[in-house]
């Protein structure tokens, strides 16, 4: 097959699944129909090897992760994380309860080497998913392997109705509240963290536009990227900890001192093309995937699913009585963790339109729940996903 050939068919997978989602306003999430794509693909027609044919090979990838991840790291920082503390108290008490009792109920039913690879995808998105499929191959656990890749693909069917539930009932207890006039919320729109144009890299502020170029951009990016691997490999002789994690740190430390500006993949318009290749990759794993593999997983698959979600919904209850968030809105930022940015914002502005036409309304609610739903968003799948698939990894 044409490497071209290989390419626009792969291509063409990820935008039908696009197309899909939008259609359905994300019910019919695109990652299911990309993974329903591949695998009928590569049942019939597709060579196994059509994604390096296309260009994919694993060095590529690996440095597409090392950017994204660092990349990851510069849309926090320790001053929106503190404004939305209630927010961040929840949402780490969401994934506290699917690990609670993953490793508790979980493995009455479950293997530890089912319960190890499941957790992470579960608590994340594509890059956790992609570590722990990884992992699982290099550890010759092939099925496994698979199950990170699924639990990606088939978390979103739960999440997205969940959400949706959740932020409607949300919504409505705040209509009544504000129509009676007794509603006193408030939220803190200083603390959410934006995906619009970033500004200058604070050392670099002075530095002319024509100086910095894509080039530049990219090279302090692989400079962060560097120093984080570099780490890794000093410490690696006392003790062992992933390159990922420190990327995601250094990312933070890297934006919070002023060397890299936020999303500089955005700015260098390297996003999307880093996202493919990623996608392209995690989709791959899929080849191994047989019929029979499949029916083999599926009950381990919606086990993990459901123990961890049933963990999560009542560890971030209490957390939410604690420190005063309602248990819809807390579960609603829990729930955050199974897809993330963008599906969190699109999530709640499609919720807010469908529960009023008025514009005063809709800025209440999205005043109300926008923030806390990107920030959970951001802590839970950018953050908190990495750490734990770089820590889990070692459990194998």
């Amino acid at each position: 097959m044409p490497q071209l050939v290989a390419f626009s068919l792969l291509v063409s997978i990820l935008y039908i699944g696009d197309v899909l989602s939008t259609r359905t306003k994300s019910w019919l999430p695109s990652v299911f129909v990309c993974a329903v794509l591949f695998l009928l693909g590569y049942w019939t027609f597709f060579p196994a090897d059509i994604v390096a044919i296309a260009g994919f090979q694993t060095p590529i990838v690996y440095l597409a992760i090392f950017l994204l991840i660092t990349n990851m790291g510069t849309l926090l920082s320790v001053r929106e994380l503190v404004g939305q503390w209630k927010t961040v108290v929840v949402s780490l008490s969401g994934i506290a309860g699917i690990v609670a009792l993953l490793f508790t109920v979980g493995l009455l039913v479950l293997d530890w080497e089912t319960v190890v690879v499941g957790a992470p995808p579960l608590v994340g998105g594509v890059v956790s998913s992609l570590i722990m499929s990884q992992a699982a191959a290099e550890a010759g656990l092939t099925s496994l392997s698979v199950l990170a890749i699924l639990i990606y693909v088939m978390q979103g069917f739960v999440g997205y109705p969940l959400t949706a539930i959740m932020l409607k009932r949300e919504g409505n207890h705040v209509l009544r509240r504000h129509r009676a006039g007794d509603w006193q919320g408030q939220a803190d729109q200083s603390a959410v963290p934006t995906s619009g144009e970033s500004a200058p890299a604070r050392l670099f502020a002075k530095l002319p536009e024509a100086y910095n170029t894509f080039y530049f951009k990219f090279l302090r990016l692989g400079l962060v990227a560097l120093l984080a691997w570099g780490t890794s490999q000093a410490v690696a002789p006392l003790f062992t900890i992933s390159p990922f994690v420190l990327c995601l740190i250094f990312g933070v430390i890297a934006t919070s001192i002023g060397f890299l500006e936020r999303e500089p993949l955005r700015s260098a318009n390297a996003f999307g093309f880093t996202i493919l290749i990623l996608m392209v990759f995690i989709f791959d794993g899929l080849k191994r995937a047989t019929p029979d593999m499949l029916t083999e997983l599926a009950v381990p698959m919606f086990a993990l699913i459901a123990i961890g979600i049933f963990g999560m919904y009542v560890f971030s209850f209490i957390a939410g009585k604690l420190v005063g968030v309602s248990p819809a809105m807390a579960f609603a930022c829990s729930l955050t963790a199974l897809y993330g940015f963008p599906a969190d914002y699109v999530i709640t502005k499609e919720v807010i339109n469908t529960l009023t036409d008025d514009q005063d309304e809709r800025e209440l609610l999205t005043a109300h729940m926008l923030p806390p739903m990107l920030v959970a968003g951001f802590v839970t799948v950018t953050m908190v996903s990495v750490v734990m698939a770089g820590i889990f990894v070692g459990l194998l």
